[in-house]
């Protein structure tokens, strides 16, 4: 077995991300390449503070720099770090909060008229019969 620890950057980053708990999870995130406006839609098979697992028909070599907007969190910049059949690894340039992603956001506007809030009331929103 090899002993060496990770030589270059890409390896350190890909160590740090590989020792991190990581959230198996099945959403759909934006890739945006180098050279590309549009936003090219991947699978997010494992997330995790310092990078991810994507899944999906694009093509993406290992280094380059894209930025993947994930669901409650925006856009976040990173690089490949290394590149398979369909399948890749991204590190992030900086950690984010798995568990945001995985939140769901619910705003009153998105509620049916009878179970939004106007404030007033007490108590719970729905009632027993």
């Amino acid at each position: 077995m090899d002993s060496r620890g990770p030589v270059s950057v890409d390896e350190e980053v890909a160590a740090l991300s590989r020792g991190a708990d990581r959230d198996s999870l099945f959403l759909q995130a934006g890739l945006i390449l180098p050279g590309r406006t549009d936003p090219v839609i991947v699978r997010v098979r494992n997330l995790s503070p310092g990078g991810m697992l994507a899944e999906g028909k694009v093509r993406v070599e290992q280094g380059a720099a894209i930025e993947v907007d994930l669901k409650n969190i925006g856009p976040v910049p990173g690089r490949v770090v290394w590149a398979g059949e369909g399948k890749f690894g991204i590190a992030f340039d900086h950690q984010i909060d798995p568990q945001a992603v995985r939140r769901q956001v619910v705003s009153q506007s998105d509620l049916p008229p009878h179970l939004r809030r106007s404030g007033l009331e007490r108590g719970p929103l729905y009632r027993r019969r």
